[in-house]
């Protein structure tokens, strides 16, 4: 059992923190909206703090799931009070944001003998709510790795130490292009079969078993086709995953032309009022 900090109790750190309830541990959370923490322990049980620092003392460990790399500079590199009461502890963020960040807080959190691990999640709503997430996760060592997985297990389907710090966030990045990529092609896919009038059903029966099938195919081409966009990760989120991923092609020199284009198709998506919509309203966009 062990005395963690969480902050940030959206639609993915809510379902999270209370796992970690569930495991045994003893919890306290902060958000931001102060209504969305009560929410959280009316709940769950647990603490609520009325600051970040407030939630932070006493812990061993500070969980975070919040918004962008200003949000955790804030919380982190803006304020040595925090790593102070840190010291000797654990921080494991699950926040998607630059690599570039990451590195930075685990540069500055090795001050105050405190191990960081990036720690990105795939599986969306459905998969926080389910403890089924999986983890790609950036630590200095396998021992790092292996305390913040002990944590991480309550929410977690699969949790992979895929390299150093900030590897973590750019795996995360290798998976958001695969998906921009994948939803386009099943976009198009199915407003072909719309336009040839099959049924799409069969369509997907035909289809599903073979070399087309993917999780997005198996999981979004019945509600695409229904016009349901209603599966929490919002276009918003993408396009700021997205952009993350054309900085850092920037500096690796990774060329990525079709993640560049889906991402302008995303801002289609938005214009035609998807932003907050799932990402597989990239269907949208095409005409039926």
């Amino acid at each position: 059992m062990a005395e963690i900090a969480f902050i940030g109790t959206g639609v993915m750190g809510a379902p999270m923190a209370g796992h970690l309830v569930t495991a045994g541990h003893n919890v306290t959370v902060y958000n931001r909206s102060p209504e969305k923490a009560a929410a959280w322990t009316a709940r769950h049980g647990g603490r609520s703090a009325a600051t970040a620092l407030e939630a932070i003392a006493g812990a061993e460990v500070l969980v975070t799931c919040v918004g962008n790399d200003a949000d955790l500079d804030a919380l982190l590199l803006q304020s040595p009070e925090a790593m102070e009461q840190l010291r000797g502890g654990l921080i494991i963020d699950h926040t998607t944001v630059s690599a570039r960040i990451s590195r930075n807080i685990c540069d500055a959190a090795a001050a105050f003998e405190i191990e960081f691990v990036d720690a990105p999640v795939s599986g969306g709503q459905a998969g926080a709510e389910k403890g089924a997430l999986s983890i790609m996760c950036g630590a200095r060592s396998p021992q790092v790795f292996a305390r913040a997985e002990v944590i991480v297990a309550a929410y977690a389907a699969r949790t992979i130490h895929v390299g150093g710090p900030g590897a973590g966030q750019q795996t995360k990045m290798v998976n958001q292009i695969a998906i921009a990529g994948v939803l386009q092609g099943l976009s198009e896919a199915l407003r072909f079969a719309q336009a040839s009038d099959l049924d799409t059903a069969k369509v997907f029966e035909a289809i599903s078993g073979g070399a087309a099938q993917s999780w997005q195919m198996v999981n979004r081409w019945q509600s695409m086709s229904e016009d349901r966009f209603d599966f929490g990760f919002a276009v918003d989120w993408m396009r700021k995953d997205l952009g993350l991923a054309l900085d850092e092609a920037k500096r690796n020199g990774a060329v990525l032309p079709v993640a560049a284009l889906v991402d302008q198709f995303y801002a289609e998506v938005q214009k035609l009022g998807g932003a907050r919509q799932d990402t597989s309203s990239l269907v949208r966009r095409l005409p039926k």
